[in-house]
């Protein structure tokens, strides 16, 4: 019987010739990724040597990615004092895929590892954020673990008991149409088989809906199919794969271009006609709870926040920028923009993209995770709405448990702004 993608990667990872849904492997990690939690990886990591007699000693630094980006600038003497402890570790283990708080290099960690071409297909990617699952965009079995079985993966270079996931095959036929976008389409799957409808599996996409979409649209896909509880999402390395790791990360070196066999076995088989598809939106409080944008028009809106790891690459700020030209956002709406990188931030502001934003009244913040996680910046109050492109709605998310959060596409949420109620862009 013929091999999933995810199937021949764990083969790969574990040298053997093949290996069957449900096997109990323990593959070799190509790359190992924590943002501030890498400050708890390290408490663990030095646990894993106590009492040895041994240097603690990562296992390969140059296949350890930190990346500070939850808390950027740190909102306290405790965060930055977890950051300086990172910056003393990084430079004591020679850890050079580390990416502080920089104008220049930083950045949210799922767009900052593919655009320095540290992700490649083929690969077994672990990170510590549940949204790693984000590389399986460009073709890699990338999932999220633990700050425990993370410093095992830093001391070891393996991970332990990984069970071969079964897959779910998606199958995207057509094109998407006018006003839909990548997170449209994630959310409608969302919707169709529930925040548990992919438990423990993984979801491989298809069809010629996928092959068409730009690597950012895939990143979103692949993103947010842990809301499915989607082990991980991927898509097969492809011609767009290749294109945007050879133009816009710089690789150079060879490409493990891994596709599944024609003969592979799936759990499921789910068809989409991206033609028949409107925009969505997730309404609080989950991301399951999918309706048509229409369904919910007219519900006014407090907050509304353009970026994340999810939706803020360069044209996710296009799709806004473009309905904001030369308008305003309403009166009563405080509009939010975190790009995912600095890359992406400058590239925006050489456009005029930032300005054109700026200009209609939004306020452009730095790139991290702040406001998505609900920690710092962009907190809501009570009883008030926030619409965002981010990736969870529960209670609380975005700082406070006596808010709603609605969840939508860049589109959906630039075309709100301008009425101050949640409004269908096309």
């Amino acid at each position: 019987m013929g091999m999933t993608v995810v199937q021949k990667i764990l083969a790969r990872a574990t040298g053997r010739g093949e290996v069957a849904v449900g096997d109990v492997v323990e593959p070799a990690v190509d790359l190992a990724m924590s943002h501030e939690n890498g400050a708890l990886v390290m408490n663990q990591f030095f646990e894993v040597f106590k009492g040895t007699g041994l240097e603690p000693t990562v296992w390969d630094p140059s296949k350890i990615a930190i990346i500070l980006d939850h808390r950027v600038p740190a909102e306290s003497a405790k965060t930055a004092t977890n950051q300086k402890k990172i910056r003393e570790f990084v430079a004591k283990q020679g850890i050079t895929k580390f990416h502080d708080i920089r104008g220049d290099e930083g950045g949210i960690c799922h767009q900052i590892l593919p655009e320095h071409g540290y992700t490649r297909p083929g690969q077994v990617i672990v990170g510590t954020d549940s949204h790693t699952t984000s590389h399986g965009a460009v073709g890699a079995f990338s999932f999220g673990i633990g700050a425990t079985e993370m410093a095992a993966v830093w001391a070891l270079g393996s991970i332990f008991n990984v069970e071969v996931p079964a897959t779910i095959k998606v199958v995207v036929n057509g094109a998407l149409p006018a006003g839909v976008l990548p997170k449209d389409l994630i959310l409608h799957l969302i919707g169709s088989i529930s925040a548990e409808g992919a438990n423990f599996r993984v979801i491989e996409f298809h069809g010629s809906g996928v092959s068409s979409m730009p690597l950012s649209g895939r990143l979103t896909i692949c993103n947010m199919s842990v809301e499915a509880g989607a082990t991980s999402g991927i898509v097969p390395a492809d011609a767009e794969t290749e294109r945007y790791l050879r133009e816009e990360a710089g690789v150079t070196d060879a490409l493990d271009m891994v596709t599944p066999d024609p003969d592979a076995e799936y759990a499921r088989v789910i068809e989409i006609d991206a033609a028949a598809l409107v925009p969505q939106i997730a309404c609080p409080h989950t991301v399951d709870r999918v309706k048509p944008v229409d369904q919910v028009a007219g519900i006014k809106v407090n907050q509304i926040v353009i970026g994340s790891c999810t939706n803020g690459r360069l044209d996710d700020l296009e799709v806004a920028a473009r309905i904001l030209r030369g308008r305003r956002v309403a009166r009563g709406v405080r509009m939010l923009i975190f790009p995912a990188s600095w890359r992406i931030y400058r590239d925006a502001l050489r456009q005029g993209l930032l300005a054109d934003l700026v200009d209609a009244g939004a306020v452009v913040m730095n790139p991290g995770c702040g406001c998505c996680l609900g920690v710092h910046q962009g907190a809501l109050g009570d009883g008030e709405v926030a619409l965002s492109t981010t990736n969870r709605n529960f209670k609380g998310r975005m700082g406070n448990p006596n808010a709603e959060v609605y969840l939508c596409s860049p589109a959906v949420a630039a075309a709100s702004a301008l009425s101050g109620v949640i409004t269908d862009p096309r």
